[in-house]
């Protein structure tokens, strides 16, 4: 992958299910609801000066939501939800947004 560029849908490891759930109260806040499921599935990454994050996040049902993080050098601060896409299904593609 490039620097700028978008990479390749991979499955949620472990890492990623730690920014999901650290960004969750955010995503809840954004989305004006609680949600009893919260399991990321896939994702593709952009290097910045830091990481983007572009997650997509099961919220039970059909239910899914896209995510993006960023997660800023160790130096610059702390992981952040920038934005969030509501109503996606398991089978939208995760575009950058």
């Amino acid at each position: 992958m490039m620097c700028g560029g978008i990479g390749e849908v991979k499955d949620a490891n472990e890492e990623v299910h730690k920014i999901c759930e650290s960004v969750k109260p955010h995503a809840e806040k954004q989305a004006g609801k609680t949600f009893d499921v919260f399991t990321a599935k896939t994702y593709k990454t952009q290097l910045v000066s830091g990481t983007n994050y572009f997650i997509k996040v099961h919220v039970g049902g059909e239910d899914h939501v896209h995510l993006r993080v960023y997660k800023p050098l160790p130096c610059n601060g702390e992981i952040q939800l920038s934005k969030m896409q509501h109503s996606k299904s398991s089978d939208d593609e995760i575009e950058y947004f």
